[in-house]
């Protein structure tokens, strides 16, 4: 089962194949993540993947302001490995000077909360390539594994949001994911408030309640 945002390593017989296929204007950056064997990202599936495809995506650094983002699908045997995207601690290191103390902060007070990156900053732990800018978000998934959990990870976020440039999603069990920000704006409508859901396949609203429930 592959997730959203997961890190996906493809064999040479897979590199083969998404080359073979590619435009000639990805061509460069498709062979630069072969030499290095840097992971794809998993996306979310598309309506015409064909059944055993996976969807996945890779962005190289932006030129000149100008992001490119490449689509791929390739045969689930085309992947050599899957890991979860990289835990905000390991991709710390890669972040800019004027996040160090209020990231050693956020972990510090994380506690038994896992927290991961995905977005420039993890794309730059992972490459080394410079990928965050002065206006880059911090871009993190948190996974609760109960109610309290998912209230203490809102409370963290929204207390250290004043010190970093924080983004991303909520993932409930079973993959579908929230906006944190959306999820806390969408608190003072109550329960019946209704929120956009991303999941594997599909775009959707559900209501708050719906979503706690799943961690009841």
């Amino acid at each position: 089962m592959y997730s959203r945002h997961d890190q996906a390593w493809l064999s040479d017989a897979g590199w083969a194949a998404a080359l073979e296929g590619a435009p000639p204007a990805h061509a460069p950056a498709l062979e630069q993540w072969r030499r290095h064997d840097w992971p794809l990202i998993v996306t979310r599936r598309t309506p015409d993947a064909p059944a055993g495809a996976v969807c996945l995506g890779l962005a190289p650094p932006p030129e000149a302001g100008r992001k490119l983002r490449i689509a791929l699908q390739v045969d689930a045997q085309s992947v050599a490995r899957v890991e979860h995207a990289l835990t905000l601690r390991a991709a710390a290191s890669a972040a800019p000077s004027r996040w160090a103390a209020p990231l050693a902060a956020l972990l510090a007070d994380a506690g038994s909360i896992t927290l991961r990156a995905y977005g420039s900053l993890a794309l730059q732990a992972v490459t080394s390539l410079t990928y965050l800018t002065d206006s880059s978000d911090l871009d993190l998934l948190f996974t609760p594994a109960s109610l309290h959990e998912l209230d203490a990870g809102m409370q963290l976020l929204q207390g250290h949001a004043h010190h970093l440039p924080l983004d991303g999603e909520i993932v409930f069990p079973g993959g579908a994911a929230v906006a944190w920000k959306e999820w806390r704006d969408a608190a003072a409508a109550g329960a019946d408030a209704r929120v956009l859901v991303k999941d594997a396949g599909s775009v959707r609203l559900a209501t708050r309640a719906s979503l706690r429930e799943l961690l009841a």
